[in-house]
């Protein structure tokens, strides 16, 4: 079971969900097509799976005209849903692109799929007049990047790949620290860079590098923000490694290797 941060007005249902108003404006588009257009959007917290959140919106401010029932409805998805639709806009066609959830505080709300489906779900999602990506953000979710002078030392196999005392540190509600670290003060010469990309609703879009100083060591080890949301802006251009596949030393001390999320994704 996923373990909850819990809001004044949260509310649970028998089913395991946890759901709550939000203030924002939420729209959806398809294309050129505005599917979603929401000023009473409910943020609702599934009890297994990925724990962020998603939206559910009244039906009137929803283009229900655009949505049939499912062809090929899944199963074991979404806390219990009993209903899924396909949305059809411009001729084109999205399976299984939203659903309504079983519990009664839910009852008249249609939920979407966002963008950790890549292949279903909207194209675009604004939140007041701000594009969002991959998924909502959580109200209960923190990321702080703060400039610090700390000594952090990277290493690899045996070799420092960085070593620095002006690093950014980024503390992330549920993560381990990240240390950001300057390219003047990293190794690049042992770095080679992909084309993996992955998108962040709280930093923006990075980009990786691949360690080539031999080994086995996971691939995309390395990740950068090149233009970070101004949030986090501190962290522009600088460089982050894996605490859960490298070396980190900070302050003389040894930090270990934790135990995360992305732990099981990192692969040789």
């Amino acid at each position: 079971m996923t373990e909850f941060r819990v809001g004044p007005s949260a509310r649970t249902t028998p089913e395991g969900l946890r759901w709550e108003p939000s203030r924002r404006w939420v729209r959806g588009r398809k294309g050129d097509v505005t599917v979603v257009d929401s000023r009473h959007p409910v943020l609702v917290w599934e009890p297994t799976g990925v724990p962020v959140p998603l939206y559910a919106f009244p039906r009137d401010e929803v283009r229900t005209d655009l949505l049939r029932p499912a062809a090929n409805p899944p199963t074991g998805t979404h806390t219990g849903s009993r209903i899924f639709y396909d949305l059809v806009v411009d001729g084109g066609l999205t399976e299984n692109a939203a659903w309504t959830f079983p519990a009664a505080d839910l009852a008249g709300h249609i939920a979407f799929e966002w963008f950790l489906r890549w292949d279903s779900g909207l194209d675009h999602w604004y939140e007041e007049e701000e594009e969002i990506f991959v998924h909502p953000r959580d109200p209960y979710h923190r990321v702080d990047a703060l400039r610090s002078s700390r000594h952090v030392r990277v290493g690899i196999g045996g070799t420092t790949v960085a070593d620095t005392r002006r690093p950014v540190l980024v503390f992330e509600t549920g993560l381990p620290t990240r240390y950001y670290i300057p390219r003047e003060d990293v190794r690049l010469d042992l770095l080679e860079p992909t084309g993996h990309r992955t998108a962040c609703p709280y930093k923006g879009t990075a980009r990786y590098w691949d360690w080539n100083g031999g080994g086995e060591v996971p691939r995309n080890i390395v990740w950068s923000y090149p233009e970070p949301l101004p949030a986090v802006a501190a962290v522009e251009g600088l460089l982050a490694f894996y605490n859960e596949a490298v070396d980190l030393v900070v302050d003389g001390e040894r930090l270990e290797r934790p135990v995360t999320p992305f732990t099981e994704s990192l692969t040789t």
